[in-house]
């Protein structure tokens, strides 16, 4: 069983190893919409429709999400469950250990609840504490989050590092670099202040002209609409919506930004340097890992429009074969260090163990 937030989640990054799962298994997926569900259901996954509300903190919600997952659980009784994402992690868990169910987490990223800090951060701690104590393995995307959940005593067993989901190489092959006199960056990401909208918004006031034009994919996860609507009347940005199908949207990019302010490891950043494309990111962990400075892409400080600003700046002064230079190594890395069908290796190793270990019903 599957228990994850977003059913594009899945389908886009983990697909492979749900695929390598159907060979041998039985899978049911735990979900609370239905936009890639159709496409699971054909696969040969039995889905199974949960709410759950992404980002809310309600407890009663909450607490009701743990009920509907232990009722799961009684009904299907599964051989070994995976959680993604928070909520899944720490209410999924719960239910896992209280049914003595195996179960592999996989921690994508802090979240706003770490990155507040104070009572909400102290609250997630003690959630995860408790959703991840029984866990058969913890999948982690990057070292400082690792560390992190080690230090605060959030996990204390076995736990496994991941280049976070990898990318596909052949769903996202390399193209050629885009010719002509424009050049186009491309924040991809849900709009809110945590993912670095802000700055991005200042970014293409400064920056944009007749020959730099800026374009965000991506919905409002926060109230930002109204100042999104503001600076495309304005000129300075281009709004294309929600895509579900990103291949192409890479391929036109001179470049791909993202100024996130914390991240597990960046599927955005791996997909468009898999395109070829270099890439403008924070230098957090989770990002910094994906590109080599002045190689493959250029850093800049998280929250800093600034800092932004001057990373955007010597991209624009790059000559066209330079930007292309930098797109086929990055294009390179990807296959060197984050093919997806080595993530799909490293969780299979884990759910084969997991299952073996696991007392027979």
């Amino acid at each position: 069983m599957i228990l994850a937030n977003s059913s594009a989640g899945l389908y886009d990054f983990r697909n492979e190893l749900v695929q390598a799962l159907l060979q041998e298994h039985k899978v049911v997926v735990s979900l609370p919409d239905e936009v890639k569900t159709k496409e699971l259901e054909e696969e040969g996954c039995e889905v199974v429709r949960t709410q759950l509300s992404r980002r809310g903190t309600n407890p009663v919600k909450d607490l009701a999400l743990l009920a509907r997952y232990r009722k799961l659980l009684r009904k299907y009784k599964p051989d070994l469950v995976l959680t993604y994402t928070i909520k899944p992690n720490v209410y999924g868990g719960m239910a896992c250990a209280a049914a003595r169910i195996p179960y592999i987490a996989t921690v994508t990223g802090l979240g706003s609840a770490f990155e507040k800090g104070g009572l909400l951060t102290s609250v997630a701690s003690t959630l995860y504490r408790q959703g991840l104590r029984k866990a058969s393995c913890v999948m982690f995307q990057n070292v400082e989050n690792r560390e992190l959940f080690r230090r605060s005593g959030m996990v204390s067993g076995r736990s496994r590092l991941v280049t976070g989901s990898g990318v596909n190489l052949a769903t996202h092959s390399f193209e050629p670099y885009p010719q002509g006199p424009v050049t186009r960056f491309l924040y991809v990401g849900r709009m809110m202040r945590e993912k670095g909208i802000g700055e991005f918004l200042e970014a293409a006031k400064a920056l944009h002209s007749d020959q730099v034009e800026f374009d965000l994919i991506g919905y409002c996860d926060e109230d930002w609409q109204d100042k999104l609507d503001a600076a495309e009347k304005e000129g300075w940005i281009r709004q294309l919506g929600f895509q579900t199908q990103m291949h192409g949207f890479y391929k036109k990019a001179s470049a791909v930004v993202l100024p996130t302010y914390h991240e597990g490891m960046s599927n955005v950043l791996m997909e468009a340097s898999a395109t070829g494309r270099p890439v403008i990111a924070t230098r957090i962990s989770g990002c910094r890992e994906i590109f080599d400075e002045g190689i493959t892409g250029f850093g800049c400080a998280p929250g800093s429009a600034k800092s932004l600003i001057e990373a955007l700046q010597k991209f624009l002064a790059l000559d066209p074969a330079s930007r292309a230079a930098m797109g086929r190594s990055a294009r390179e890395k990807m296959q060197r260090e984050f093919d997806r069908k080595r993530v799909t290796q490293d969780y299979l190793e884990e759910i084969n163990a997991a299952i073996r270990k696991a007392p027979q019903h």
